[in-house]
């Protein structure tokens, strides 16, 4: 059931499916981890945490190589006081339009940096990392791309960091 006026829900798993068919890849297989992942509480007040973003919305500043659609697990380093305007957003998996138009759909900067300035949240790394998500090797995401990303953010001396997922 929808609100009235209200898209109804995309059925992600199909519409990823059917993506992944017509860029000749084989029937694409979902990940399941055997385990849970490991819990990390909070430490400290989030008034007091510095957050690092991650986000897999293919956000990358101008200038920058975007990224390309045949299993590209780079990632682009963003200074989190880039402005809107200087951001692109390119993407196989989804419909592009509102995050071209304000990117942050899915690079919410401008949201977090609010909250820094009303003592909602302690501070905001200098740098975001980003990359293409919909990654068809999760052998690569594994082995390549988290160890890489969970490095910068080790390096950057966050408390925690938000994944934004598209």
């Amino acid at each position: 059931m929808t609100m009235a006026g209200s898209k109804p829900p995309v059925d992600y798993i199909r519409r990823t499916e059917e993506q992944y068919s017509a860029l000749g890849y084989p029937v694409y297989r979902w990940v399941e981890s055997e385990t849970p992942p490991p819990w990390a509480p909070v430490r400290k007040p989030l008034s007091e945490s510095r957050l690092g973003l991650v986000a897999s919305g293919g956000i990358y500043v101008a200038g920058q190589v975007a990224f390309h659609f045949k299993d590209d697990f780079s990632y682009r380093v963003i200074d989190t006081s880039t402005p809107a305007s200087e951001l692109r957003a390119t993407h196989f998996a989804y419909d592009l339009t509102d995050a071209r138009s304000d990117p942050n759909v899915v690079f919410p900067t401008a949201t977090l940096r609010g909250l820094v300035a009303e003592g909602k949240l302690g501070a905001l790394s200098e740098r975001a990392y980003t990359f293409m998500g919909g990654i068809y090797s999760s052998r690569k995401v594994r082995d390549v791309l988290a160890p890489a990303l969970a490095d910068r953010l080790v390096q950057d001396e966050v408390d925690l960091a938000l994944l934004v997922p598209v």
